[in-house]
């Protein structure tokens, strides 16, 4: 299970894991946006899932157990830290990372592939300049892995 991608002037991608935000990436005020539940099953089959949240609003566990993917909560406090923290136990060359969140900064930035996603919560400028792309929402930055030459054209050189 993996995604593999060769991407002229920016290098190799050999993704294994995928690392998500909840709430103002995957869900706005705890529930999970249209779309992004059919595109998760489908990444299911390449990759492992990982959604990790401070849980805002106590959606959390339900919302992973409902999509069928591995759950970690966050101290409130030290969410930046941990996340980032994660991305490197999981071996963040082989880790893709989407988020909004100040505290997805670490996570986004240490990943070898950070997608910082702007939706109906906005997104921290900080997350903005630490992602590799800025999507519009969770669909389309989920359909970037799910069509990985999308990843070609914004990333080449």
């Amino acid at each position: 299970m993996s995604i593999e991608l060769e991407i002229p002037s920016y290098g190799r991608l050999d993704l294994r894991y995928l690392v998500l935000d909840l709430n103002g990436t995957l869900a706005v005020d705890g529930i999970l946006l249209p779309g992004v539940a059919d595109r998760i099953e489908r990444l299911k089959e390449m990759l492992e899932i990982y959604l990790v949240t401070s849980d805002t609003h106590g959606t959390g566990s339900r919302t992973a157990g409902e999509l069928g993917i591995r759950f970690r909560r966050l101290e409130r406090e030290h969410g930046s830290d941990q996340k980032e923290k994660f991305v490197r136990e999981l071996g963040a060359r082989e880790t893709v990372a989407i988020g909004n969140g100040r505290n997805d900064v670490g996570m986004l930035r240490a990943a070898a592939l950070g997608i910082a996603v702007v939706g109906g919560e906005g997104a921290a400028s900080a997350a903005l300049l630490a992602a590799d792309l800025v999507t519009k929402g969770p669909a389309d930055a989920l359909d970037l892995l799910l069509f990985p030459k999308r990843l070609v054209a914004s990333l080449r050189g």
